[in-house]
């Protein structure tokens, strides 16, 4: 069995709305915490091979192996082809919403094993590693199986065949005939069905709830339908997958660690909830169907925003809205393929990151628009107190999009989003009638534009820079061109889509974030930054151009139409936490971006897009505001 570090994209994801788990191309659990996503891991061979713990089936000889989906699951098969036969292992997390409402909840991880052809000799590792590899893990054998404790963990495995638990883990070679099947089921909640009967029932129950959850269509009626539609399916089935059920919440990836700078310090957790992708992830949600997860998306952070005033909102939070996430370093793992530290928590929720206001307003506004979701009183105070907080604060420095860890700056993407956050106030105020501070919203919503205009674009690069009167490139910028504060054509947004295109892109349309951030190393090409640049060239009319960025980024996915955080662009590698959810909502706005290019928006009809509510608008409006709107869109964080 393979024991060192695997790549990025010979890995699947499963998970229950709880947590999830990477299963590798050799049947291995490298990654796993339990019973949540934020938990400390059981299994963290990804950032170990040596003391981080797997749980492995696979082929005791040499094999071929490939994986695969069940259609429009999150349920994994991984094939193994050796000289003698054939197996599969099926993997896969039972989603409590599928379980049977007159049998008990179950959270597990179930494992089927089964001979198609011929007979394979199977190899069993189960070495679980409580707290990141720092708790002693006990490892015993019971009846039926055996079990793992460490400090107060428990895990019970069932397996149909005994384990030898000499040295700490359990280990075992059987053979499997043609047609043969066994079953592992890892336990850590509660007793968990694992009779082969109620194991298939389980499995079958679980792939109904994923086919009937991802939106149904015929491809050639579909919004997203065309080339793209295969690689859409595969990415909302990711986002559900990184929706923590209980609280709504939407994780930006199930990992940390995963290196941006392979060898390098650029390590950071990403299991966490950030305010900054709510935009983006609401217009997602939302076109594909799915209104109840943007409803509690909007809802969460709104929540989150009246726990206290405007100025303790956080740029991230846990999923269970904690807001403590310290930073810690675990210096006893050696880090994917050695790229050191290790880190747990995330120190950027102390940051502050004004553009988070405007993501935050974008939301709701998108939610309003979208499905006539009322603005409740509740909700028209929040959204009052943070207007009104951006005004008394636009022009403080700031981290920004990028969580850069330096000093702070006037970071010109941060100063268009407080534009954007009293923008979309004062459209909700003029549209619901709601009363407020409007005027004062007006005039501080020009001066910003006026400041933007003057310090945040440069003439000798007629591009916008990444912070005032500075002369370095950002790929925020190209968001500015989807803000609405200066139209699509104007020779500003234009010249700033082009720079972008000649500095920060390379030739298969792979876009860097910036030109230096001042932390040692150099990251990879972010993959969510060339879904933007797919989409400012459509609103600048380039949609053949936007064609052929969109699908040399999809050439980059992995076999299972999974991304990670960025891409090597040497190699092709896939680098960063894995899979990036805001990697997978960038390719569905995308996809939604190019085929609404291929419509007349007078014949398409309201239907929740921000580009077709922007045009609705200077219809109805005629005056100078709505000649100005243009498509609204939101970025996800950044990982410094």
């Amino acid at each position: 069995m393979q024991t060192d570090f695997k790549p990025l994209e010979h890995y699947g994801v499963i998970g229950n709305l709880e947590t999830c788990a990477l299963v590798g191309r050799d049947g291995a659990v490298d990654w796993c915490c339990l019973p949540h996503v934020y938990s400390p891991s059981a299994f963290a061979a990804i950032l170990d091979p040596d003391v981080g713990g797997r749980f492995a089936i696979g082929p005791a000889d040499e094999y071929e192996s490939e994986q695969a989906y069940l259609s429009r699951t999150n349920v994994l098969q991984t094939t193994f082809e050796t000289a003698s036969g054939t197996m599969t292992v099926t993997d896969f997390m039972p989603v409590v919403e599928a379980n049977n409402e007159e049998q008990p909840e179950v959270r597990g991880l179930y494992r089927k094993v089964t001979c198609t052809e011929g007979s394979v000799e199977v190899d069993v590792e189960f070495d679980p590693q409580f707290d990141y590899g720092r708790a002693d893990t006990a490892v015993n054998p019971v009846t039926d199986g055996v079990t793992a404790t460490g400090d107060d963990s428990h895990l019970y495995l069932s397996t149909p065949t005994d384990l030898d638990t000499d040295g700490g883990a359990a280990r075992g070679t059987y053979r499997l005939d043609a047609h043969d099947t066994q079953w592992y089921v890892l336990q850590y909640d509660m007793d968990s069905p694992t009779d082969a009967e109620d194991c298939e029932r389980l499995l079958e129950e679980t792939a109904q709830y994923w086919r009937e959850w991802a939106h149904s269509c015929v491809e050639s009626e579909c919004l997203f339908g065309g080339q793209a539609h295969e690689y859409v399916v595969r990415s909302e089935l990711v986002l559900k997958l990184l929706n923590y059920r209980e609280t709504g919440a939407l994780i930006a990836a199930p990992t940390t660690s995963l290196p941006e700078d392979v060898g390098g310090m650029r390590n950071w957790d990403y299991r966490y909830s950030w305010i900054r992708d709510g935009g983006i992830t609401v217009r997602a949600l939302t076109n594909l169907g799915h209104v109840e997860e943007a409803n509690d998306y909007v809802h969460r952070f709104l929540k989150l925003s009246r726990m206290g005033d405007s100025a303790g909102v956080q740029p991230l939070y846990g999923v269970e809205g904690d807001g403590e996430l310290e930073e810690e370093e675990l210096d006893h793992l050696r880090g994917y393929r050695d790229s050191r530290p290790v880190r747990i928590g995330n120190e950027a929720a102390d940051q502050r990151q004004l553009d988070v206001y405007g993501d935050l307003v974008l939301a709701m506004y998108q939610r309003f628009w979208s499905d006539g979701q009322d603005v409740t009183n509740e909700d028209w105070k929040a959204l009052c107190d943070i207007a009104e907080y951006v005004c008394e604060h636009w022009d403080d420095e700031g981290a920004g999009i990028w969580e850069l860890r330096g000093e702070p700056r006037h970071l010109v993407y941060s100063k268009v989003m407080c534009w954007v956050a009293l923008d979309r106030s004062v459209r909700l105020a003029d549209r619901t009638g709601r009363k407020g501070p409007v005027d004062h919203w007006r005039e501080c919503r020009e001066e910003i534009k006026e400041t933007v205009l003057e310090k945040g674009f440069d003439e000798d690069l007629n591009s916008f820079t990444q912070s005032f009167e500075g002369a370095e490139l950002d790929a925020s910028s190209l968001l500015i061109a989807l803000s609405g504060i200066l139209p699509f054509d104007d020779e500003r947004i234009v010249g700033t889509v082009d720079a972008v295109r000649e500095h920060l892109t390379t030739d298969d349309g792979l876009v860097f974030r910036y030109e230096d951030d001042g932390l040692p190393g150099e990251e990879g090409a972010f993959v969510f930054c060339s879904f933007w640049l797919v989409n400012a060239l459509v609103a600048t009319g380039r949609v053949e151009e936007a064609w052929d960025v969109f699908e040399s980024v999809l050439e980059h996915a992995s076999p299972l139409g999974l991304f990670a955080e960025e891409i090597n662009p040497e190699s092709g590698r896939q680098i960063g936490n894995f899979p990036q959810g805001f990697s997978h909502i960038g390719l569905i706005n995308s996809a939604l971006f190019l085929r609404e290019a291929e419509y007349d928006w007078a014949t398409v009809g309201p239907l929740g897009q921000a580009t077709l509510i922007q045009e609705r608008e200077r219809q109805e409006d005629g005056d100078a505001d709505a000649d100005e709107t243009a498509a609204a869109d939101a970025p996800q964080h950044g990982g410094d």
